[in-house]
């Protein structure tokens, strides 16, 4: 029988045989899922020679959930994931405009998974818009529950929406076009200055060399200049002896060891990013600026087929494929799962077994190298063989 993790003064507690639960998603998500549990059991097989193995727990979320239970999200599933805190998820559907609000959101905001990390790189052979996409290599720490993802906004003309805009006109003065959808942009002291340190604590212990604070706060002078001055404030109290603010290095003190902490405008970094990539490392931003960050910044190292994400705690963690759905390829055993093989990867890694992580990784940096990839991929490089999800899958294990 299979253990739970458990989490303990700060850190992970797994033994041999943890339980991990996952949701197989929705569209291709049972395509990938399927091919990425192969990747996993194979790594973990031929890293530990049988004395470790992972057991998988299915929960259910999106529309499986839904036909067989008549919820979305049943709160068994929340359950499940608080017992046994860490958990794996292919994508779910969520609809634009009405209806069911983001199942992503939803369970982040659950479950306090305050910070979404997001490693974004370049693995050699992947076809990219960009001349040296190697220069490229940076985590992504996004808050992932206040700023406009919040869920507090009324539509255009409901008594809500005008209730609200007749209250901020009359006692605020402000000007606000009558009939007005009408969104709330929260930001807190709290939520910043933990998401920031997290970010910190990752530098340190990863030994990258900054932190960059990424807000538009020149023209959202409290949000997101809060934003700003708050992360500088938590670096300066919290690791005070390990940090340095880019000010003081460019007069001439040098950072002497220590990590850096930088500041940049929103729309300036997305120019950093590809003018200069190679000077950030990791970058802490709100909700929305990392949200838009994180997909542009994959697009310069071959799209979101190879991005993995984390949605990550105190204690809690779910990581995910970070892609759509991509319905009109379901079941059709065709799309890259490199994004949820990249995520166990990530896992694996903040669940300590380090060499499965590397594992994977290798094995899908050689599945790369012998040019046997998935259709989004092949028809990106020249001389490629197109494979199957599951026939890419297999080439990762070759690899591994």
């Amino acid at each position: 029988m299979g253990e739970r993790i458990r989490f303990e003064d700060g850190r992970w507690i797994v033994s041999d045989r943890p339980v991990i639960p996952f949701i197989e998603g929705d569209g291709t998500g049972p395509d990938i899922w399927r091919a990425a549990r192969r990747v996993f059991d194979a790594a973990v097989e031929k890293t530990a020679r049988g004395k470790r193995r992972v057991e998988w727990l299915e929960i259910l979320a999106g529309e499986k959930a839904f036909k067989e239970t008549g919820s979305w999200l049943p709160d068994a599933t929340l359950e499940t994931i608080r017992q046994h805190r860490v958990a794996i998820k292919g994508p779910l559907t969520t609809p634009v405009g009405g209806g069911i609000r983001s199942l992503n959101v939803t369970l982040r905001q659950l479950l306090d998974l305050y910070a979404c990390v997001r490693p974004v790189r370049y693995f050699p052979g992947v076809p990219s818009p960009m001349r040296e996409p190697q220069k490229l290599d940076v985590v992504i720490f996004r808050e992932n529950i206040e700023d406009v993802y919040s869920g507090v906004e009324y539509r255009a003309s409901t008594p809500e929406a005008d209730a609200l805009i007749a209250f901020l006109t009359e006692r605020f003065g402000a000007k606000i076009r009558p009939g007005s959808a009408i969104g709330i942009k929260p930001m807190s002291k709290f939520g910043s200055q933990r998401l920031v340190a997290k970010a910190i604590a990752y530098a340190l212990s990863a030994g990258r060399r900054s932190v960059t604070l990424v807000h538009k706060g020149n023209i959202m002078k409290f949000t997101e200049g809060g934003f700003r001055e708050w992360g500088y404030e938590i670096a300066k109290e919290r690791f005070g002896d390990k940090t340095v603010p880019e000010s003081e290095v460019g007069s001439g003190t040098g950072d002497g060891g220590r990590v850096v902490i930088k500041d940049r405008i929103t729309d300036a970094m997305f120019a950093q990013l590809v003018l200069r990539p190679d000077e950030y490392s990791v970058i802490a931003a709100p909700n929305l600026n990392g949200d838009l960050l994180s997909d542009a910044a994959a697009a310069q190292v071959g799209g979101l087929g190879l991005a993995p994400g984390g949605n990550v705690g105190d204690g809690y963690a779910v990581y995910e494929a970070t892609h759509g759905t991509a319905p009109k390829y379901a079941g059709l055993d065709k799309v890259n799962p490199g994004s949820v093989i990249l995520s166990g990867a990530m896992m694996f890694e903040e669940l300590g077994w380090t060499d499965v992580s590397a594992a994977i990784v290798r094995g899908l940096e050689g599945a790369l190298r012998s040019r046997r990839v998935t259709y989004d991929l092949a028809r990106l490089m020249p001389d490629a063989t197109e494979v199957s999800t599951s026939s890419f899958a297999e080439c990762i294990i070759e690899h591994v």
